[in-house]
């Protein structure tokens, strides 16, 4: 079996194939080590905006953590320390960067997948589980002039810790989940600064706190209290997933008060009525990502900070162009996002029949309870199409995900050839996904949870129906032979 991927996803899904007592698991993971994104953000102020009781796997409950909200060290290194005491560390292959998955039909009984590294090197599987996340692609527009810029360019998420920004004159393109942090969190050092915003974020207060070492103390001696928070924060990311959703009967008063929260937020931060007209969004509150920060609305009130709501139009090599204005800059860092909807950007994949995965998904991505795909069988995705989420934790859906895969394994080492979704389960379910998510909160928007005329990111429930959905693989929507 092999796991392509060593974040959250992917080591989450190989203890998942050991507990099922499947032995034969290799993680192969581009990077230098593991951890995913949260190995590839590390810029400043990098932090996680679901609270670390929650964001964390239910097999390893952390009593340490410094804060609510964890940031970006610690995160990893929790990572790291679980997998090393899980003995996920000596399965993972790194420097293995994986370029196309092939499924060769040619044998006697069961087709096995090739498994074809940059290098050219080829491995096979019985069963592939691609683990490589949504967010992990950076984007950085396609604009005129971009590659002229004279100074230090890069994104957020290859944040270049060389570059002294002390006095510079820094251009930020973008205004989302990673800007929010790290914008707050270089805004002392640099001369001046121009955001680029096209679209202004929603912006609540962040209810972070630091635990003490009696916090810490208590909750190692006392499980109970940690699981009692877990159990808390899941409940209240449950109300906010329902209200985006727009099943519960109080959703509108829900992110209404989300959205009086925002605008007291807003007012109190920045008097100057002229900026806040500004960072009024012009959509709806959930469409896009809400964000959480208690410094990003200061640090755009600062002085030697300017908001500029216009699109960008070009980079030259002296600075950043929108319109007729030409706004000079020494470094410009894109906090541009992900090709989110791109789902294994980088991977040919290549199924039954020489089908083409990207032509599988000519008009957006899609897969029977986000795991599997008529058409390729024995291929299991980690965090694939609509099993984003809005609010709450997304390693609860990857380990949902984890355990369904388990048993798919476990029903291959049990002598199965393959397992595959049923076309038509796959088309009804799939209808369900887009009629659902036609009446959620993100319908009707501009955002990258989008794909066309799809929403193709996200999940339209809970948590906890995705769960009770996954826990037991339905047999009867597959095929297995």
């Amino acid at each position: 079996m092999i796991v392509i991927g060593a974040g959250f996803g992917g080591l989450g899904a190989a203890r998942a194939l050991r507990e099922a007592g499947v032995d034969d698991v290799t993680v192969l993971e581009r990077g230098d080590e593991i951890g995913g994104v949260w190995r590839d953000n590390t810029y400043p102020n990098a932090a996680c905006d679901v609270p670390s009781p929650l964001y964390s796997w239910s097999w390893a409950p952390n009593p340490g953590w410094d804060r609510r909200y964890s940031q970006q060290p610690q995160i990893l290194r929790y990572v790291r320390e679980c997998a090393q005491r899980e003995g996920l560390l000596d399965l993972v292959q790194t420097g293995v960067d994986v370029v196309s998955c092939r499924l060769d039909e040619s044998g006697p009984g069961r087709p096995t997948w090739v498994v074809t590294a940059a290098d050219g090197t080829e491995r096979t599987a019985d069963l592939v589980v691609t683990a490589v996340g949504q967010l992990s692609t950076p984007v950085v527009p396609r604009l005129p002039g971009v590659e002229t810029f004279a100074g230090p360019a890069f994104h957020s998420a290859r944040w270049r810790h060389d570059v002294d920004l002390r006095g510079a004159r820094v251009a930020v393109v973008g205004t989302g989940a990673s800007a929010v942090q790290f914008v707050p969190g270089i805004v002392d050092q640099v001369g001046t600064m121009t955001v680029f915003q096209r679209s202004a974020p929603y912006v609540i207060p962040k209810p972070d706190q630091a635990y003490s070492p009696g916090h810490q103390r208590a909750f190692a001696r006392w499980p109970a209290l940690l699981g009692a928070e877990r159990r808390g924060v899941f409940f209240l990311s449950e109300r906010l997933n329902a209200a985006l959703g727009g099943r519960a009967p109080y959703s509108r008063a829900f992110l209404a008060a989300v959205r009086a929260a925002w605008r007291l937020h807003l007012r109190r931060q920045v008097p100057d009525p002229a900026l806040r007209r500004v960072l009024e969004p012009d959509y709806d509150i959930g469409c896009k990502r809400i964000l959480f920060s208690n410094d990003w609305y200061p640090a755009l009130a600062r002085t030697h900070v300017e908001v500029v709501p216009d699109a960008v139009t070009a980079v030259e090599p002296g600075g950043v162009r929108c319109g007729e204005t030409l706004h000079e800059a020494d470094v410009l860092i894109w906090g541009t996002g992900f090709a989110a909807t791109e789902f294994l950007a980088g991977i040919e994949v290549t199924g039954a029949g020489g089908l083409d995965l990207r032509e599988h998904w000519a008009d957006g991505a899609r897969a029977h309870l986000g795991v599997t795909m008529p058409g390729f069988p024995n291929l299991c995705l980690v965090y694939g199409p609509n099993t984003n989420l809005g609010g709450s934790s997304m390693i609860a859906m990857m380990e949902a995900q984890a355990g369904y895969i388990a048993q798919v394994a476990r029903r291959l080492a049990d002598g199965v050839d393959a397992v595959e979704p049923d076309p038509g389960a796959a088309e009804a379910y799939d209808r369900e996904m887009q009629q659902r998510l036609r009446t959620t909160a993100w319908a009707g928007c501009d955002s990258w949870y989008v794909d066309g005329e799809r929403i193709t990111t996200n999940w339209p429930g809970l948590v906890g129906e995705y769960q009770r959905r996954t826990a037991e693989v339905p047999w009867d929507d597959l095929r297995v032979s």
